[in-house]
């Protein structure tokens, strides 16, 4: 299987890269349109700021190419804001991919909201074995209101949408990858897809 992680400089790749061993494939960094449209399986991820990022995927062209991908795709934390409408983080448009906006959590809370948080409603075989509740780790500033393609929701402040889904696409607020057994089994799902 060659499971490609889209390299645009937005962090948390090694830990995804890690993740992807542990669970017995390799997977390989590229920001080259042909490696990626040829991947069976593309991880976007992301740990960053909304508009700079999307700057990086402007200035390489894969703003254009990720929309049109028809492999399964799991955008990760930043990576699924991204997959969104826009994001007030920066002013930021998106790619347009999940019919919602990303907004900021109030000062009422603490943000970002870091650490450990539960996920329900889930609705996808990406949680195939995975118990209503399961905890998760985060860590954000803003969130995909719950929508129509919310596939699992959380609770801080409001509940919002922790994972999304429109056909090959799938995002993730929470980081599979540092979220122990329960985050790998997600991602082995996602690699069964």
């Amino acid at each position: 299987m060659k499971i490609v992680i889209i390299n645009y400089g937005a962090g948390n790749i090694q830990s995804i890269m890690f993740a992807i061993e542990r669970l017995g494939f390799k997977a390989i960094l590229s920001n080259k349109p042909d490696e990626i449209k040829a991947a069976d399986k593309v991880i976007f991820p992301g740990v960053g700021e909304a508009s700079s990022a999307m700057k990086m995927l402007l200035e390489s062209g894969l703003d254009s190419l990720i929309p049109t991908l028809k492999q399964p795709v799991l955008g990760i934390c930043l990576g699924m804001q991204l997959m969104c409408n826009a994001s007030e983080e920066g002013d930021t448009k998106g790619l347009g991919i999940f019919n919602v906006d990303v907004i900021k959590f109030t000062p009422k809370v603490k943000v970002p909201q870091m650490g450990w948080n539960q996920i329900y409603n889930l609705k996808s075989p990406l949680f195939d074995g995975i118990a209503e509740n399961e905890y998760m780790y985060l860590v954000h500033s803003f969130y995909a209101p719950d929508c129509a393609e919310s596939i699992a929701t959380t609770n801080y402040e409001v509940e919002y949408a922790s994972a999304l889904q429109k056909d090959n696409f799938y995002g993730t607020q929470f980081h599979p990858e540092k979220s122990g057994d329960v985050g790998e089994k997600i991602l082995e799902n996602f690699l069964k897809l």
